[in-house]
């Protein structure tokens, strides 16, 4: 019973988000918190011995199921007339966007394949930015490891670099590539010339992001806080377009 008010109070941070996340219209986020709210709840009434919150806790449950059966059914309706679209606007500075938060609503348990458009658009751009992006891309890659689905195989699409930076990308990819293997994940590279940045999962959610997997601000120092944890860094101004497509494309 001592730990009924510690759960009570995830349950209830958890659903006040997804109901932030709803009347922002961002339904499959909202979608997710609710599920996790919900099971949060049913965890609290199995261990109440109190018949009246009982009660109580079955009417907050049947209300928040109603309400995310109600988002299920449009969100499904709108995927299957192709015209889910939502944005989200990550403000100058903003934190709490770690690759983990931003996805997790869309890498479900289903998702095997993923495409990523990922360009280095700026020639001869500085070693060190250089290799943040790389490093952001090995974090994406991370971040699919840790998530519910079972992801096999990763396409990139990048440009090929010149000059300093062609041997050090093709080192870095190469690297990735066998780690990836090591888990069992193939990753696929081919290069092109293209300004787009998009993110695809097979089973239909199209990301794309104004900065790409680039929105985070450097960090103040390596013992700020925020070097380590994405979730405290810093975001550079962009916006995320997410769209839903019954026909996901190859690269």
């Amino acid at each position: 019973m001592t730990q009924v008010p510690g759960m009570e109070t995830s349950a209830i941070s958890v659903l006040k988000r997804a109901v932030e996340l709803d009347q922002s219209s961002r339904f499959q986020e909202s979608l997710v918190c609710y599920q996790e709210g919900i099971q949060l709840l049913m965890d609290v009434l199995k261990a109440v011995k109190d018949d009246s919150k009982k009660v109580h806790y079955r009417q907050k449950i049947k209300s928040y199921m109603d309400r995310a059966e109600q988002i299920k059914v449009h969100v499904n309706q709108l995927k299957e007339e192709g015209k889910y679209h939502e944005q989200i606007r990550i403000a100058d500075d903003a934190t709490g966007y770690s690759y983990e938060v931003l996805f997790r609503p869309y890498v479900t348990e289903g998702v095997t394949e993923v495409w990523v458009i990922y360009p280095y658009t700026i020639k001869h751009i500085h070693q060190m930015i250089y290799c943040r992006k790389l490093y952001n891309f090995l974090r994406f890659c991370e971040m699919l490891l840790k998530a519910s689905c079972k992801v096999k195989r990763i396409h990139l699409l990048t440009s090929q670099e010149e000059g300093d930076n062609s041997s050090q990308q093709a080192s870095a990819l190469s690297e990735l590539k066998q780690s990836l293997q090591s888990q069992d994940v193939c990753l696929d590279l081919q290069y092109s010339t293209f300004h787009d940045r998009e993110i695809r999962f097979d089973n239909g959610w199209i990301i794309k992001i104004g900065r790409g997997l680039d929105y985070f601000k450097k960090p103040k120092g390596r013992f700020s806080i925020g070097y380590c944890d994405y979730d405290l860094r810093q975001c550079q101004e962009t916006t995320v377009d997410i769209f839903h497509s019954k026909h996901t494309k190859t690269l």
